[in-house]
C-alpha cells in the first residue's frame, strides 16, 4: 500500500482521537452543567452520565491505539500475520464494550425518565457504528484467519 494513504489514514485516525478527546475535556463538561442547570429534576444525574461516558473513552482510544498498530503492521507488509488478527479482535471487542456500556446507559436514563429523545438519537447513532465498526473488525479478522492460514502453509510447504 502507498505509504501517502497510510500516512492520510494515520492522520484522520489521530485528528478523530483529537478531536474526541477536546470535547471530552471541553466540551462535555459543559454541556453536563448547562444541561443540570436547565434540568434541576435530574441534575443528580450529571456526574454518573458523564463518569459513563468517560468510561467509553477507554475502550474507544485502545481501539484506536489498535488501529494505529495495524496501520503500522500494514506498513511494513506485515498485514498477514497473528499481530494484525490479534488487533482486529481487540478492535471488535472494544466496540463491543461500547455497545453495551451505551445500551446500559439509555437503559439506566430510561427507568430514571431522564432520557431526552435527542440524547436517545445520539446513543443509537453510538450504538449503531460501534456495531458496524465491530461486524466489520470481527469479518476482517474471520478473513485475515484464512488467509494467515494459507500463507502458513505455503510457507510450510515450499
Amino acid at each position: 500500500m502507498k505509504r501517502w494513504m497510510l500516512n492520510v489514514l494515520r492522520m484522520y485516525i489521530t485528528f478523530i482521537g483529537i478531536v474526541i478527546l477536546l470535547l471530552c475535556i471541553f466540551w462535555l463538561p459543559d454541556m453536563a452543567r448547562i444541561s443540570a442547570e436547565l434540568n434541576p429534576e435530574v441534575a443528580y444525574l450529571k456526574y454518573p452520565i458523564l463518569i459513563g461516558i468517560y468510561l467509553t473513552c477507554i475502550p474507544f482510544y485502545l481501539a484506536i491505539f489498535k488501529t494505529f498498530k495495524l496501520v503500522k503492521l500494514i506498513g511494513k507488509d506485515g498485514a498477514f500475520t497473528e499481530d494484525a488478527c490479534k488487533s482486529l479482535r481487540v478492535i471488535t471487542l472494544c466496540a463491543i464494550s461500547v455497545i453495551v456500556l451505551y445500551i446500559i446507559g439509555i437503559f439506566y436514563l430510561s427507568i430514571e425518565n431522564a432520557l431526552p429523545p435527542g440524547l436517545f438519537l445520539l446513543g443509537l447513532i453510538i450504538i449503531l457504528v460501534a456495531s458496524i465498526i465491530s461486524i466489520f473488525a470481527a469479518v476482517l479478522k474471520a478473513l485475515l484467519i484464512k488467509v494467515v492460514e494459507i500463507k502458513n502453509e505455503n510457507d510450510f510447504t515450499i
